[in-house]
C-alpha cells in the first residue's frame, strides 16, 4: 500500500550538508500578536503601543522577538524534530530585521552535525536554521541540536560530526536595524527607570512573579506556531511515553521567562542574540514558572550611543520562587526545580 503522508525524518535520514526547505510560509497578523500577549502577558512597551513605537521613530509596532523566533522555529519541526525525544540546546542565534504584522516568514535549515548516542536507538542532529521575510531579509538565524529517534536501531552509526559553536555572539555581529529617537524614550511609560547604565556585571535580579501553565494555553501556543511535535500535542501517543503525558514546548517556557523578566528588565526592549540555552528538565501543565536573571556582560555597541547591550542569563524554575537564585550545585548539577538556562543578549536604551 502506498502512502502520501510524511512520517518525519528519523536520525538515519539526516546527512551533514543537507539543505531543507520547510513548508508553509507564515504571514504574521495582529491577531497573532494579540494572542501572544494573551498567552504570556508580555508588557514590553515597544511591542504593545503604536504611540510608544512612534515616539522612538518607528512607523509601527514590531512583534515581540520571541514571537518571531517561534514562527521561524515552528516551520522546522515537521522536518527536524517530529520524531524528537527532546530539544537539547541553542547557540549562535542572531535576530535581524524586525517582524511586523503583515510580514511573511519562511525558514530553511542546514544540517551541520550528527552524532549517534551510545544506546544506538537515538542520535543528536545539529541544524542551522534561517528565517527570512518576504523581501528575503534576515529575520533570525540560529543553531540548535535535538535528540531524534532512529527508525532502525540496527542501522550503522554515521561518522560523528559535532560543530564548534561559539559561546556567545560577539557584540560586533549584533544587528541593530533601526536608530531610535532615544531622547523621546519615556521610562515611565516603559515601566522602569533603569537603563543600560544602571546595570552591573554580576548583578542578579529576582523577577518575583510566577505564572502557572494551563493545559489549554500551552496547547494553543503549540498550534499557534504550527509546531507539530507529538510530545507536545498528542496525548494518545504520549500516554505511553517517558512521562505518560504531553510535555510543554520549551519555547513556551522561554516566552514565560521573558515575560516575567519585565519586572526588573522592562527596558530590555529587544532580544538581539541567543548565545546558548538548555531545557534542563521537562515542564507540564500545572507547573508554576518563576525566573531570575544575571548580568553576564555589559557591552557598548559600535558606533551607537543611544543603545547598549546586556548579555543575560535567565534561569526559569518550576514550583519554586527565585529569591535565593536556584541554579547549580558545586558539582555542576542543576537544582531539581530548574527547567531553563537561557543565555541571550538584549538591547537597552542608554542614559546619554
Amino acid at each position: 500500500m502506498s502512502t502520501k503522508t510524511n512520517p518525519g525524518n528519523f536520525f538515519e535520514d539526516f546527512k551533514v550538508g543537507q539543505e531543507i526547505v520547510h513548508a508553509t510560509p507564515r504571514t504574521v497578523t495582529e491577531g497573532d500578536v494579540a494572542l501572544y500577549i494573551a498567552l504570556y502577558g508580555s508588557r514590553f512597551a515597544m511591542n504593545c503601543s503604536s504611540a510608544f513605537a512612534g515616539m522612538l521613530g518607528l512607523d509601527r509596532v514590531p512583534v515581540d522577538s520571541m514571537l518571531a523566533f517561534h514562527m521561524v522555529f515552528g516551520k522546522t519541526v515537521p522536518d527536524v524534530s517530529l520524531n524528537a525525544v527532546a530539544n537539547l540546546g541553542y547557540a549562535s542565534g542572531r535576530f535581524g530585521d524586525p517582524v511586523y504584522p503583515g510580514d511573511t516568514v519562511s525558514t530553511t535549515s542546514t544540517v551541520i552535525g550528527v552524532r549517534e548516542n551510545k544506546d544506538g536507538k537515538t542520535g543528536v542532529v545539529y541544524v542551522r536554521s534561517v528565517g527570512l521575510n518576504q523581501r528575503q531579509e534576515l529575520v533570525l538565524e540560529y543553531c540548535r541540536w535535538v535528540m531524534v529517534r532512529k527508525k532502525d536501531p540496527a542501522s550503522p552509526a554515521p561518522e560523528p560530526v559535532v560543530p564548534d559553536l561559539p559561546a556567545a555572539v560577539e557584540v560586533g555581529q549584533l544587528m541593530v536595524p533601526y536608530k531610535l529617537h532615544i531622547t523621546d524614550y519615556n521610562t515611565a511609560l516603559a515601566g522602569s527607570p533603569f537603563l543600560w547604565n544602571d546595570y552591573e556585571i554580576g548583578e542578579k535580579i529576582d523577577h518575583v512573579d510566577g505564572m502557572t501553565i494551563e493545559e489549554a494555553e500551552h496547547m494553543m501556543a503549540t498550534r499557534l506556531y504550527q509546531n507539530t511535535a507529538k510530545v507536545h500535542f498528542n496525548q494518545h501517543t504520549e500516554k505511553d511515553g517517558r512521562f505518560g503525558r504531553r510535555i510543554v514546548y520549551g519555547g513556551h517556557i522561554i516566552s514565560l521567562a521573558r515575560s516575567l523578566s519585565f519586572n526588573g528588565l522592562a527596558n530590555a526592549f529587544k532580544i538581539a542574540a541567543i548565545n546558548g540555552g538548555r531545557h534542563t528538565a521537562p515542564s507540564f501543565a500545572g507547573d508554576t514558572i518563576y525566573a531570575w536573571s544575571e548580568v553576564l556582560d555589559k557591552m557598548e555597541l559600535p558606533g551607537r550611543r543611544d543603545i547598549g547591550a546586556l548579555r543575560l542569563r535567565t534561569v526559569a524554575t518550576k514550583d519554586r520562587p527565585c529569591h535565593d537564585f536556584p541554579y547549580q550545585s558545586g558539582e555542576g548539577k542543576y537544582d531539581p526545580a530548574v527547567v531553563l538556562d537561557f543565555d541571550y543578549t538584549v538591547l537597552v536604551p542608554t542614559r546619554i
